[in-house]
């Protein structure tokens, strides 16, 4: 004991430090653990992971030239760390973007957003049925449409590439402007607070590679939009009239008018517990 104590004093530690842990460092730790969970959580589910584990691999060659004393790779790291940084926030552009949207989502906000002119119960069930009206027979004729539904995320960067059109929603009207060469056919249209807010609006592709090669543009638009917001996009298809819904950057394809009702429906619903992959496994296992 004597000889690890002189060992210690030779280094200049003359007695051992008995930090104190009280309740707010044990939330702090808790805190911090939590977010670098859902950090890393977050990571894993998007293009980021590859990038941030040559991050690693970085870092990891940075231990390995200090142990080994590689001064002139030191030297360069030391020199380039703080174009690093900038250049980390430059490649993560888009997942950084996508991960301060869903912070921006969350509950906690939505209380401070929410309109105070919410619809009633009954005109958000009709304006549901009119839609799924209009793409059940633009389905049957094989008319293609792209339809945008607005939840807590505004859209208005894509409504203000489009022509306004402010109109309760109706079958009528929207079967009308998807109608072949009429001047608004060409785009999305995107419902607000059960009114059609705008029309011939364009969207963002998406760039994930897993999207099937024989998807379009028409659904291509549809989840790139469903990815940068959380709104309702239902596409039908001009090539088979298959009618499909993005919801988060997941297309749910060959849907019947009663499951694209339901689909829609269950987030107008507080406290309706189901999911998105819920309704999709049921619909699977029913095939």
């Amino acid at each position: 004991m004597e000889t690890f104590k002189s060992i210690l004093g030779s280094l200049g530690i003359t007695e051992f430090a008995r930090p104190s842990l009280g309740i707010t460092d044990i939330l702090d730790i808790l805190i911090v653990a939590y977010i670098i969970y859902k950090i890393i959580f977050w990571i894993k589910e998007t293009r980021a992971w590859v990038l941030f584990k040559g991050i690693l691999v970085i870092f990891a060659l940075a231990a390995v030239a200090t142990l080994l004393r590689l001064n002139t790779i030191l030297w360069i790291l030391s020199n380039t760390i703080s174009v690093g940084i900038i250049a980390v926030i430059v490649v993560f552009q888009p997942e950084l973007r996508k991960a301060l949207e869903q912070l921006g989502k969350g509950k906690f906000f939505s209380y401070f957003t929410r309109s105070t002119e919410e619809a009633d119960d009954k005109a958000s069930r009709r304006t549901v049925d009119e839609i799924v009206k209009a793409a059940e027979k633009m389905g049957s004729v094989k008319t293609g449409a792209l339809i945008l539904i607005e939840q807590e995320v505004p859209l208005g960067d894509l409504e203000r590439t489009g022509i306004p059109i402010d109109a309760i929603v109706s079958s009528q009207l929207l079967i009308n402007i998807f109608e072949h060469n009429t001047p608004l056919h060409d785009g999305a249209v995107i419902v607000r607070r059960n009114r059609v807010a705008a029309a011939t609006c364009f969207l963002p592709l998406t760039d994930s590679n897993e999207i099937s090669m024989e998807l379009g543009t028409r659904h291509r638009a549809a989840i790139g939009a469903s990815e940068v917001s959380d709104a309702y996009v239902i596409v039908v298809s001009e090539e088979t009239g298959a009618i499909s819904l993005a919801r988060g950057g997941v297309l749910y394809r060959h849907l019947t008018p009663d499951q694209l009702r339901s689909m829609i429906s269950q987030s107008q619903k507080d406290g309706n517990k189901k999911t998105f992959a819920t309704i999709w496994k049921g619909r699977q296992d029913k095939e």
